[in-house]
């Protein structure tokens, strides 16, 4: 049995590869399946799908979607997207321009402290890309107010800092409502990184299965093996299902590896299969004259 990895990320939004290089790069690693999962945008899904057709691997289609639970950022995953869906479409878009807002406002303080940033340079040469803080970094960086990536976002990018300004607030209700409506398998992303103790963090996946939460990312780079543990317990008491991924951002985050994470993560296909079963109950459960064979995920 193959691996996986089912958190991955291209310049669409705060990667560095085309959604088709992230493609060929999973190939050359021998990986069976990936996940495309940008910022609040399905753009490189289109590229990444034709690639994958042609390079014969499967391609996942997802999203990644940021929200507030208890005045700290968490994320969501959205697996199996229909991601031409017009309703989908159109919260994406909005969602996208509560990002533009905020991305404005960052550029005007920049500028008024005399750092000469641009949007054009924010851009990098890819219109069409989700500008998160890893853009600003690089560009921080590019124009000599930092000396490396680390050194931005410590000096300029830190979470409610001068520059740094708090998202306008995106509840989780709202984004399992976007995921529900399409159809999307949903899964809580590394888990650990909000910094919640058990308890809380527990609270916090239980809200969210009230909500209609499919699955858990039980396997990431920033999870050891004792929180890995912890988690599938937790998966099992609340009918989760574990998810998994390398978190992959090409050299935005060069340690992390596509399929490998830091070295020593692998995710099995299996986990990938269990989650498409789910898939064809969910939609069966809902059209149960669809004839085998064409479950649409």
């Amino acid at each position: 049995m193959g691996y996986i990895d089912l958190h991955v990320h291209s310049n669409a939004s705060d990667g560095t590869l085309s959604p088709s290089q992230v493609v060929e790069l999973a190939v050359s690693q021998g990986l069976d399946a990936i996940a495309l999962t940008d910022h609040d945008t399905a753009a490189g899904i289109p590229e990444a799908k034709e690639a994958a057709r042609r390079l014969g691997i499967q391609l996942v289609p997802g999203i990644e979607f940021s929200c507030t639970w208890r005045g700290k950022e968490i994320h969501i995953l959205g697996l199996f997207i229909r991601e031409g869906e017009p309703d989908f479409a159109a919260a994406v878009e909005a969602l996208f321009h509560v990002r533009i807002r905020r991305n404005e406002e960052m550029l005007r303080r920049f500028q008024a402290d005399n750092l000469s940033i641009t949007e054009e340079e924010l851009r990098e040469g890819n219109p069409d890309t989700v500008i998160t803080r890893a853009h600003f970094a690089r560009a921080l960086v590019r124009k000599g107010y930092a000396s490396s990536l680390d050194q931005a976002f410590q000096k300029y990018l830190t979470y409610g800092g001068r520059y740094c300004i708090p998202k306008e607030t995106v509840l989780p209700e709202q984004i399992m409502k976007i995921l529900k409506k399409n159809g999307a398998f949903s899964s809580l992303a590394h888990v650990m990184q909000y910094q919640f103790g058990w308890a809380e963090t527990e609270e916090l996946i239980g809200a969210l299965k009230e909500l209609g939460l499919s699955g858990l990312e039980v396997y990431h780079p920033s999870h050891h093996p004792g929180q890995r543990q912890k988690l599938s317990l937790l998966a099992r008491k609340y009918g989760l299902l574990p998810t998994g991924g390398s978190d992959f951002h090409g050299a935005n985050k060069p340690d992390i590896q596509i399929g490998r994470g830091r070295g020593g993560l692998r995710v099995s296909h299996c986990l990938l299969e269990d989650i498409q079963d789910f898939q064809e109950h969910s939609i069966r459960s809902h059209m149960p004259n669809a004839p085998v064979g064409h479950v649409p995920i």
